[in-house]
């Protein structure tokens, strides 16, 4: 059974170093990274491009990363792990929105979401708030979609 899973979360991922990224990817994403997995990511700075990384570099699961625009209107951060993981990357979705507010942001996630089987969110650690990554979360739960939560 292929399974796709969104991955979302925060962009801001200063206050942690990557070996904590590593240990957090292995344990959440792992478990659903096989070869039969597929996964869509937002092709954002922080914890897209951090997750992008890691999958490419650890696992055989498919990759599809979604921009609400173009991959050149993506942060540099975003664009060079896109770059550096181009050879594991199966498509980019490039949406082309007219501009990259608020309402192409969520178009982006609703997309992914409605075409996945589940979603794994890492947010900031505490309250739940109105970020695009628990937008992501709550539009997954609001269609069904079982939904992991690992704040950050």
């Amino acid at each position: 059974m292929t399974r796709a899973v969104v991955i979302t979360g925060t962009r801001s991922t200063g206050h942690r170093d990557l070996a904590d990224y590593a240990e957090l990817f292995a344990g959440y994403l792992g478990p659903f990274a096989d070869s039969d997995a597929s996964f869509y990511i937002g092709g954002a700075k922080g914890i897209d491009s951090l997750a992008l990384l890691w999958l490419a570099g650890n696992t055989s699961s498919q990759i599809t990363i979604v921009v609400p625009g173009t991959v050149q209107q993506q942060p540099a951060e975003a664009r060079q792990s896109i770059a550096r993981s181009r050879n594991r990357i199966k498509g980019i979705v490039e949406l082309r929105a007219d501009e990259l507010g608020t309402p192409a942001f969520h178009a982006r996630n609703r997309w992914m979401v409605d075409r996945s089987d589940m979603v794994i969110g890492f947010p900031l650690a505490g309250p739940q708030g109105t970020s695009g990554t628990w937008q992501t979360i709550n539009y997954g739960a609001e269609k069904g979609k079982p939904h992991l939560i690992v704040p950050v």
